[in-house]
């Protein structure tokens, strides 16, 4: 994280630039927040999409994720292991990241009641409760091509890295434990996204964490593809809120 960090802060300088906002999605939530916390004299405000703010702290994320899902393994575990993830998703990358996409659309997901796609079965796959023969609204064939092309080309482990490398951020971060992001802040995340629903402890703590926050804002319908599905709704909450902030935060 400590390394995303700083790449994060070389783009800012390669561009000519001292400060600037950071917007990051997903893992680039993460990459946005420990920005702002890292290195506040460069980013001066923070959007978070989809995964809300959590300090660091607790367990080791090795062991809290492993002791999640029961029977069932949690995807982050299955991810963890080197070489696992890879087997399933390599031999046909295309129909894995089709089913990934609409497993995680609003439009396209399992209902509530259904098995969810975050939980391997003991010797199953992910791909195994995703959505078949269907892709989301907002997904056209020939972009899935050009996602499933990048992955095809550079094979999938230096994205499921950033999951291996979780224990190694625990460690590193340790002086930030239960630190507050200060700077303006913005959280935009969807109804139907399970990362709203498991980390509704964390939205409930922004008073604490976010001290900064402007705005919070969660989506009805939408799942956790927020600017394919929403994409005029994220960009004005986006942009209403970036031209909100104080020049000296921007």
């Amino acid at each position: 994280m400590r390394e995303l960090v700083a790449d994060a802060v070389a783009v800012v300088h390669a561009l000519g630039e001292r400060t600037a906002v950071i917007v990051g999605h997903d893992w680039g939530s993460a990459v946005a927040t420990n920005a702002a916390l890292i290195r506040p004299d460069v980013f001066r405000a923070v959007a978070m999409l989809s995964v809300p703010y959590t300090p660091r702290g607790g367990p080791r994320p090795s062991t809290l994720f492993a002791s999640m899902g029961g029977d069932e393994e949690f995807y982050v575990s299955y991810f963890q292991e080197p070489g696992r993830a890879e087997a399933e998703i390599e031999p046909d990358v295309r129909g894995w990241l089709a089913g990934f996409y609409a497993a995680l659309s609003g439009d396209t997901m399992p209902a509530p009641g259904d098995p969810q796609p975050h939980f391997v079965t003991p010797g199953g796959t992910l791909r195994d409760r995703f959505p078949a023969g269907r892709l989301p609204a907002w997904l056209s064939g020939t972009d899935l091509d050009v996602f499933a092309g990048e992955f095809e080309r550079t094979g999938m482990s230096g994205a499921l890295a950033r999951y291996r490398a979780m224990d190694r951020d625990w460690e590193d971060l340790a002086e930030h434990d239960g630190a507050p992001v200060t700077q303006p802040s913005l959280f935009i995340g969807g109804a139907r996204d399970a990362s709203t629903a498991w980390l509704a402890d964390a939205i409930d703590a922004f008073p604490v964490t976010l001290p900064g926050l402007v705005s919070s804002h969660i989506l009805d319908g939408c799942g956790h593809w927020l600017q394919q599905e929403r994409p005029a709704e994220t960009s004005s909450i986006l942009t209403d809120w970036l031209t909100a902030l104080p020049k000296s935060a921007c």
